[in-house]
């Protein structure tokens, strides 16, 4: 007989799980209560506990605490966890710890029974470890969704040799006639604000979280399975199997399943989400067609009117006809001779005047923008490669795309699309520029010689980027960047020296100092004097004066 522990600062749920719990069936002989978790780990040290059910938001010692203490302390235990949806910021520890399930609040007869059922399993197969049969078993069981997730990858990929694994067919339902099976692709458009708002930078929280919901609601006649997809790691792939039914049937569960997880996505998480669903078939290997058809799908979205989480099954938008599909590659020759000038602002126009021929036309996809994308970094890749300006974190080769130019992927819309383009070129532009400084170093120096010399005359920035071919904003941060002053405050800086020395002679009138340095008249001079040194030149004089006495 085996002994368990709730742990639970709510006395309701305490109480609705000796209820509910089918102990005798089970062969449970005694079921404890603690009310926190503190008075939870001193139980757990006083009695030979075979099976701790806790709930992860207690006082004092939480769920999390609780489950990393049970882990080094109580090695053999075996755990069930208990949250509510708004709890898994709470549960990364029981992720990582070694639990037997997960359960939902409110808890329900089945999911309970369940869980216990698979503990008991594991505690009865543990008291016979001799056995390497039931043993090879356990490890089979522990890693059945990995396994699943291998096979559906395979046939997706057109990669399953059936004479190798025939034998894990009835493992997906494959063994069975009369079942129906559909492919989902669902993509999380703001998956990195999600993770680091929500999840904390946990990727491996954010897919269980996801999966938890996209799975729910299976039962023996229709089953989701869902995992993360290795090709993208913002898309999730979805396995409907529907038993002993129709493929019209099929089609419609599928597609209200996956409406229904994406509402619950956003309501929990705020995850906004794009999805396609592929047409259902009776045989397993056509899968793979059924998972083509739902990334179609997902690529056709119409980005220009995407203004919340959408899942399609109707067949793929095709693009209007004679349109072209989109390219930057005719406006790079102008963009690069903006970079290299220095005018990244003209770049960006150059680049606006490209996407507003996209955000008039009757319709732009997912796809598409993604292509945009690549296209966008490959282009400027290679500028940056003939003017060794690759962006650091490209050149070990380890990051690609947008994660080794550190920017984020998210987009929901088309000006977040915009944007996204926007950064790539800032970040490349930046990189062209700081290789560029070298021979820019010249061009500055020749600048500030030229306002040492002629301080006094009325010096226009506009003079030197007409000589130079620089944009103003480029040239006024090249100026600022190597000599710690913008142009205008460098040519009142030279002018503020030069009146101190000209004052230190007495013989000079304020007048006259005031159009050496080419100031209108002394008055203007006085003023611009106070701002600069918090005295006027008359006042700077009397305090030379008295400093030589």
């Amino acid at each position: 007989m085996y002994k368990v522990l709730i742990i639970d600062d709510e006395e309701p749920l305490r109480e609705a799980i000796n209820i509910l719990g089918d102990w005798q069936g089970l062969g449970v002989g005694q079921v404890l209560e603690a009310t926190d978790g503190k008075t939870g780990l001193a139980m757990l040290r006083e009695h030979k506990i075979d099976l701790a059910l806790v709930d992860m938001k207690m006082p004092e010692l939480n769920g999390s605490q609780l489950l990393r203490i049970a882990e080094r302390e109580f090695p053999d235990l075996l755990l069930i966890v208990i949250s509510g949806y708004n709890d898994f910021e709470y549960a990364q520890q029981a992720i990582r710890s070694k639990v037997v399930d997960y359960l939902l609040k409110p808890v329900n007869r089945a999911d309970l029974n369940s869980a216990l059922r698979k503990a008991v399993d594991v505690l009865e197969a543990k008291r016979k470890r001799e056995s390497e049969f039931i043993n090879r078993n356990i490890t089979l069981n522990m890693s059945l969704p990995k396994l699943k997730e291998k096979m559906y990858l395979s046939i997706i990929e057109r990669s399953f040799k059936n004479q190798s694994n025939e034998a894990f067919l009835p493992l997906i339902g494959a063994d069975k006639p009369g079942n129906h099976f559909a492919a989902g692709v669902l993509r999380m458009l703001n998956l990195e604000q999600v993770r680091q708002e929500r999840f904390h930078e946990d990727r491996d929280l954010l897919h269980f979280a996801v999966t938890n919901v996209m799975n729910e609601n299976s039962d023996g006649h229709f089953e989701a399975f869902s995992f993360a997809s290795p090709r993208s790691e913002r898309e999730f792939i979805a396995i409907f199997t529907l038993k002993g039914s129709y493929g019209e049937d099929a089609a419609f569960l599928s597609l209200h399943h996956m409406k229904k997880a994406v509402s619950t996505l956003k309501e929990l998480f705020g995850i906004i989400c794009a999805g396609g669903i592929g047409q259902p078939y009776s045989e397993v290997m056509e899968l793979a067609e059924s998972y083509e058809l739902a990334k179609a799908l997902l690529d056709g979205i119409d980005l220009l009117n995407l203004k919340d989480s959408l899942v399609t099954g109707s067949v793929p938008v095709k693009p209007p006809a004679g349109k072209d599909s989109p390219s930057l590659t005719g406006r790079m020759p102008m963009i690069r001779s903006s970079l290299e000038n220095g005018n990244v602002g003209h770049a960006k126009s150059i680049l606006s005047e490209f996407t507003r021929k996209w955000k008039t036309s009757e319709h732009f996809s997912l796809g598409e923008a993604d292509r945009t994308i690549q296209e966008f970094i490959i282009l400027l890749g290679d500028i940056a490669l003939e003017l060794d300006a690759v962006p650091e974190r490209l050149r070990s080769g380890r990051s690609k795309g947008l994660r080794g130019l550190g920017i984020g992927s998210d987009f929901a819309s088309f000006e977040q699309f915009e944007a996204v383009l926007s950064r790539i070129l800032e970040v490349y532009a930046g990189e062209i520029s700081r290789s560029l400084a070298g021979d820019r170093s010249s061009v500055l120096e020749n600048i500030k010689a030229y306002i040492d010399n002629h301080y006094f005359e009325n010096i226009k920035i506009s003079m030197f980027t007409d000589k130079y071919f620089l944009s103003r904003e480029y040239l006024m941060k090249l100026f600022k960047g190597q000599y710690g002053y913008g142009i205008h405050e460098y040519v009142q800086k030279v002018r503020m020296d030069k009146a101190k020395d000209l004052l230190s002679d007495p013989a000079l009138k304020i007048q006259d100092i005031s159009e050496r340095l080419g100031y209108r008249d002394k008055n203007y001079f006085s003023k611009a004097f106070r701002n600069y040194y918090d005295c006027s030149p008359s006042e700077f004089r009397l305090l030379l004066a008295e400093g030589e006495k």
